[in-house]
């Protein structure tokens, strides 16, 4: 296991076969693992609490505040010892993907861990608080915040936004993602600009053609890079802004990789997608309780410039940190950028497509 850390391949894993499921580590705590109740962001060089929920939370922490120092070191510090000590033991295909690892589910220990923190709170208090482990989700959700009156199911959520537009948010990347998609772009109806939000997918597995085909109207070719055609009963073929970030990965960058590389949204984000998406192989080991997975090339050969997105990830057209005021007032600094996109305009230089050329008009107000 330590080994495959090494390869900087995030999906290299020695997994339990069907006679090993019951075999222990020989360090394994006792305590099952579970969250802070927190995640945790980077801002130039000073560490923000994003969320906070459960167990943080209830210890008094909020979100926006300005991590000072975590167990008596200061907060930056603890993280790089921390992506050490979970790179030890678990591979990596990026830096930045070992950077948001660690600030999401890496933060995930043992039931009763407790930290002591020294933090700046929103309003520039400073203060000290003790977080105890008890029971909160590991897994990140994405967005800081989701919009109001949110449908759909755990794969996928869709909501109407203000001024005409709709979003939607990818928890994963099923077989029917298309079919998912067809349904909420039905339902929102008649809309001035899609927001695709793709934060912590996890991916999956789904039909590029038929996730693209979503996305041209009906009759209509897209052939930047790739042809696609028209797919689907409900179709959209208005502006497109994709929300990507390091917590994106699999399957899910490659669905961010289409938009961008094939000509048909503007991304954005606070990083690149974690840039682990790979076609993988799996070899059984001598003992038969083990199996071992390793990729062996890595997908969309196409993306950053022919170099394919494993070891690089999907770069965002622009670059959007947090803003710790807004992580304070709940407010999603990247979803209201996305907003003030499709408000104004997509950069015509970024981005090839043109709703006007495939006759598509935004609808009337």
């Amino acid at each position: 296991t330590r080994l495959l850390a090494r390869l900087r391949d995030g999906h290299a894993a020695v997994r339990p076969g069907p006679k090993g499921k019951d075999v222990r580590w020989p360090d394994a705590p006792e305590a099952p693992y579970t969250g802070p109740g927190m995640f945790l962001t980077v801002i130039g060089k000073k560490v923000y609490v994003k969320q906070a929920f459960g167990d943080a939370a209830a210890a008094g922490v909020e979100a926006g505040s300005e991590l000072k120092k975590i167990d008596g070191k200061p907060a930056l510090a603890w993280v790089a010892a921390r992506e050490e000590k979970n790179a030890d033991l678990m591979s990596f295909s990026t830096d930045h993907h070992r950077r948001f690892n660690t600030l999401h589910q890496g933060l995930a220990s043992p039931r009763g861990t407790k930290w002591r923190l020294e933090l700046v709170t929103p309003k520039r208090k400073k203060r000290k608080r003790t977080l105890t482990y008890a029971k909160s989700s590991a897994r990140p959700q994405g967005p800081v915040a989701f919009p109001d009156a949110l449908k759909g199911d755990r794969d996928l959520q869709w909501a109407s936004l203000p001024d005409g537009l709709g979003y939607i948010h990818t928890t994963r990347c099923p077989r029917d993602l298309p079919e998912k998609i067809e349904g909420a772009l039905d339902e929102l109806g008649p809309r001035r600009g899609i927001i695709l939000d793709l934060r912590g997918n996890s991916g999956g597995g789904f039909d590029h053609e038929g996730l693209m085909g979503r996305f041209i109207p009906k009759g209509k070719t897209l052939a930047f890079a790739k042809k696609y055609r028209s797919a689907g009963a409900t179709t959209f073929g208005g502006p497109v802004v994709v929300i990507v970030a390091g917590t994106v990965v699999s399957a899910g960058e490659t669905l961010a990789a289409i938009f961008r590389e094939d000509g048909r949204a503007y991304l954005i984000g606070e990083s690149p997608t974690a840039g682990m998406s790979s076609s993988k192989r799996t070899l059984d080991l001598p003992s038969g309780l083990f199996t071992l997975r390793v990729s062996v090339y890595s997908n969309m050969a196409r993306t950053a410039k022919g170099r394919g997105i494993e070891g690089y990830g999907v770069e965002p057209h622009e670059v959007v940190p947090y803003r710790p005021k807004d992580l304070a007032r709940g407010v999603d600094t990247q979803l209201e950028r996305a907003r003030a996109i499709l408000k104004k305009g997509i950069p015509k230089k970024r981005v090839p497509y043109r709703p006007e050329a495939f006759v598509w008009k935004p609808p009337r107000r």
